[in-house]
């Protein structure tokens, strides 16, 4: 006998249910191993502390490795003729770039800078069409603001189109829905009523505090052009927190710093490579796959994976090696900074709601090479899973055994523990070299009113890792977790901007 649909959607539900509990279960059970295994298992945790530095060292030295030929791979792409280089396909006049700009909230400042960037591209205006997608439950805000954009770039680009997205029955409020909202509004104001080629037009999801570099647009062009599998790439830049990293306070600014190396790193890994933030992407694809997703928070990640498992495995995000510069969390006072800064990180970590449909798909899709899936799965899942475990591992693993265990702590191995920790962990500072190098190449010049006795004390910002890292990564990264092992799910917050 059969169920019927509703018990079947039910089963699912209690399925899916009981993946999103795995993620908190995995990350609660390591964090928690050193403390109650020190008491049964002492040896066991010290083998896990040693394990768990000696992957920490791998990460950090390859991170740092692969950053140095990105950084080489930018500098190489800045100073190419992208346009020059457009002559050799025929048909490169036929390509539109859709810009699609997701915003709520945002300051009229920052969004005007925004479109600034897109005003500056080397690539033709007239074949730019942009559209600032509002919410429409911003209220008379963004009414206004869409005036004041509407008089100072209408008629800059081939079309500048405005929207408002309402809130729908079944929708998540967020970047997500609004993307989807704007391609689909995109898609028929420009293929269905003006005829543009779908074939020929590309789509951007920017960050409406993103700010592109001027080639990008062109690079895109090229990129686009030269894949012969075009409508089943996304491309991917690197975004780097530049925009204000003079302004914010120290422990904002070491964030902005290792994220901005570590995203320069990632173009080299194409294997692990995924769409984050600021991206494109061809319009067919967006079509072919039913655009973004409605009703979740994180629309990267999501976009990739539907569109992997859409295709049977068929889609790679590519690189772009040119720099995104976009806003680091700044507010107006320093506590408000601060409270920023982690609702940004939590909203980031909450990407491991995305792991149930992940897995799920994993488990059942066909007709995809085993191993090419497995490894894609893996690596989302190792980043995710290991978020809110990294800190606590690396910080108080070894300290843990001897201090609870004083048997332990009397033998060659707990005497030994915290030393060989220290020193696996003192190889891994290695790679903070290379990042502040990287970092000062990339980083804009020192702005007006910013001293050069503040530019040189810099560096010395790092010893506030520990704590930075606990405040803006661990604590976040672990009440993403526990909320969604306990079906507490969070709303969008909109990272505030000044």
């Amino acid at each position: 006998m059969s169920s019927s649909p509703r018990q079947q959607a039910s089963l699912l539900r209690k399925h899916f249910r009981l993946l999103e509990v795995v993620p908190g279960l995995f990350s609660w059970s390591l964090i928690l191993f050193p403390f109650w295994g020190s008491f049964f298992f002492p040896i066991a945790v010290a083998y896990y502390v040693l394990a768990f530095d000696v992957y920490w060292l791998y990460r950090s030295v390859s991170t740092a490795l692969l950053a140095v030929f990105a950084h080489f791979r930018i500098q190489a792409a800045l100073s190419f003729d992208w346009m020059g280089e457009l002559s050799l396909f025929p048909d490169w006049r036929r390509v539109h770039h859709l810009v699609i700009i997701p915003t709520f909230k945002e300051p009229l400042h920052t969004l005007r800078r925004t479109l600034e960037g897109l005003r500056r591209q080397t690539f033709p205006k007239r074949q730019i069409d942009v559209v600032v997608s509002f919410e429409e439950r911003e209220g008379e805000t963004a009414y206004k603001k869409a005036e004041h954009l509407r008089d100072v770039f209408d008629g800059v680009f081939s079309s500048f189109l405005i929207t408002f997205h309402p809130k729908l029955s079944g929708e998540v409020a967020g970047k997500s829905s609004n993307t989807s909202w704007a391609a689909k509004f995109a898609k028929r104001e420009l293929v269905d009523r003006r005829g543009f080629d779908i074939n020929y037009l590309t789509v951007t999801s920017e960050d409406a505090d993103a700010v592109l570099h001027p080639h990008y647009l062109a690079a895109l062009t090229y990129a686009f052009l030269d894949h012969p599998r075009r409508y089943r790439r996304i491309w991917q830049a690197a975004i780097v927190f530049y925009n204000n990293i003079w302004r914010v306070p120290a422990p904002i600014r070491v964030l902005a710093t290792i994220w901005s190396v570590v995203q320069t790193s990632l173009l080299i890994r194409q294997d692990r490579l995924i769409n984050f933030s600021t991206y494109s992407t061809s319009m067919r694809l967006a079509h072919e796959i039913g655009y973004w997703d409605v009703d979740v928070i994180p629309e990267d990640y999501r976009l990739f994976f539907k569109a992997y498992f859409h295709f049977k495995g068929g889609v790679e995000t590519e690189s772009l090696f040119l720099p995104v510069y976009a806003d680091a969390a700044e507010s107006t006072s320093y506590w408000k900074t601060m409270v920023n800064q982690y609702e940004q990180v939590k909203r980031w970590a909450w990407g491991v709601s995305d792991d149930p449909y992940i897995i799920r798909h994993w488990l059942t899709a066909k007709r995809i090479s085993f191993w090419d899936k497995t490894f894609r799965v893996l690596g989302v899942l190792e980043d995710h899973f290991l978020w809110p475990v990294n800190w606590f591992a690396i910080t108080l693993g070894a300290l843990l055994p001897p201090l609870i265990n004083p048997n332990f702590s009397r033998t060659i191995l707990g005497k030994t523990l915290p030393q060989v920790s220290s020193f696996i962990l003192t190889l891994s500072l290695i790679s903070l070299v290379v990042i502040l190098f990287i970092d000062a190449r990339q980083r804009p010049p020192r702005e007006q009113g910013i001293s050069l006795l503040r530019r040189l004390f810099q560096p010395f910002e790092f010893i506030l890792l520990p704590v930075v890292g606990f405040f803006f990564s661990a604590l976040p990264g672990i009440d993403a977790h526990t909320r969604l092992m306990l079906g507490r799910y969070i709303e969008y917050r909109v990272t505030e901007k000044v």
